[in-house]
């Protein structure tokens, strides 16, 4: 083989390589449209209060055999975010995505949007970025105070 046949092997190679991520991406933002539709669809807006709240692996968690079932084989291995919460008369654990977990508080009633046993948002519910501000607005007003008090 000469050095043209080379190239020309690896170029096709990688035109493949391209082509099949292309369309594997197509396959996976249609398949997240879908699933992204039906959330919207079945969420509905509840009370809850919290009790506790941690990222753990889902056989750690007290979630039903068939929910534990139902999910895919990555996300059984995968550290996920939960949320232990009275809904009405009982005590379910929920999931819920990284920026719902951040801003969710501990002991407080707070009013979610709930599709199944996923929580969707918050209602009110301040983005990460503010919730750093207020932190620091917080934590220069205490070093006045301290500047003062001297």
């Amino acid at each position: 083989m000469q050095a043209g046949d080379i190239i020309i092997v690896v170029m096709l190679v990688v035109g493949a390589l391209v082509a099949g991520l292309y369309f594997l991406n197509r396959w996976a933002y249609r398949k997240m449209d879908d699933q992204q539709a039906m959330i919207e669809k079945t969420k509905m807006s509840t009370a809850i209060y919290v009790i506790d709240k941690k990222k753990d692996n889902i056989k750690n968690v007290n979630m039903p055999k068939a929910v534990i079932e139902q999910m895919p084989k990555m996300y059984r291995f995968m550290k996920l975010y939960f949320v232990k919460a009275k809904v009405g008369p009982q005590i379910v654990t929920l999931m819920c995505d990284k920026k719902v977990f951040k801003v969710i508080q501990l002991k407080k009633s707070v009013k979610v949007e709930l599709a199944g046993i996923y929580i969707v948002n918050i209602k009110g519910m301040k983005t990460e970025a503010e919730l750093k501000k207020a932190e620091k607005e917080k934590k220069a007003k205490e070093k006045l105070e301290k500047k003062e008090k001297k």
